[in-house]
């Protein structure tokens, strides 16, 4: 978090006024990827000269941006950035998380989760039908994780702490997974050359895109 303070305040210059022009940062991201000055100075916002995966990444960044810009959409506030750069972070998004979650599986509209909801899927239009698959993991999961004080019911608060990537229940999540794809001795541990071996899986894991986390639960 100090990181994206320093980084706030080294890019807010033309002028320095509490706020972060998608210019002042595009500039900012160019020159660290060895763009040239004169270059980042004159080009035009088709970028024909750059590499294709340079502009995916400007692509990516410009709909992340306006999906962080609250108040403004040519600039951000210092809030807003650090939505922009950590979205999985943001209380605006977990609580919107919050409210997708609620919107799947809280069948009686009372805001609240019982065991029984979270456990049995819903699925089809009108919820004609019920997953049971992995329904006594998904209640092991309610009653351990998600329902702090053991009332059967998860309320929004629970149900942030739950979703929160600070919660170590990604982690440890994630950790098992990764282990069981790479293990393919079945000794229970990884060594590096398990490790070197799955290189893809470990740069696709919830624990180096932490964005992603929520979204591949259900």
């Amino acid at each position: 978090m100090q990181e994206n303070y320093g980084l706030f305040m080294s890019i807010d210059r033309e002028p320095a006024n509490g706020v972060i022009t998608w210019f002042e940062y595009h500039k900012h991201f160019l020159l660290k990827n060895g763009i040239q000055e004169d270059y980042v100075d004159g080009h035009n916002e088709h970028h024909e000269d750059l590499k294709r995966s340079i502009k995916e990444i400007i692509a990516r960044d410009k709909a992340s941006w306006f999906e962080a810009a609250r108040t403004d959409p040519d600039s951000l506030t210092l809030d807003e950035f650090l939505a922009f750069r950590h979205p999985e972070s943001s209380h605006t998004t977990i609580l919107a998380l919050v409210d997708e979650l609620l919107d799947k599986l809280d069948r009686d509209g009372d805001e609240i989760l019982t065991e029984e909801e979270f456990a049995r899927l819903q699925v089809g239009e009108g919820g004609e039908g019920l997953l049971s698959q992995g329904e006594f993991e998904r209640r092991e999961i309610f009653r351990l994780m998600l329902d702090a004080d053991g009332d059967g019911k998860a309320d929004r608060k629970e149900l942030l702490m739950y979703i929160d990537p600070k919660n170590p229940r990604h982690a440890r999540e994630e950790a098992e997974t990764l282990v069981t794809l790479a293990d393919t001795d079945h000794d229970g541990k990884l060594s590096l050359s398990e490790v070197l071996s799955k290189m893809d899986l470990f740069l696709g894991s919830k624990m180096v895109d932490t964005a992603k986390s929520f979204h591949d639960e259900f």
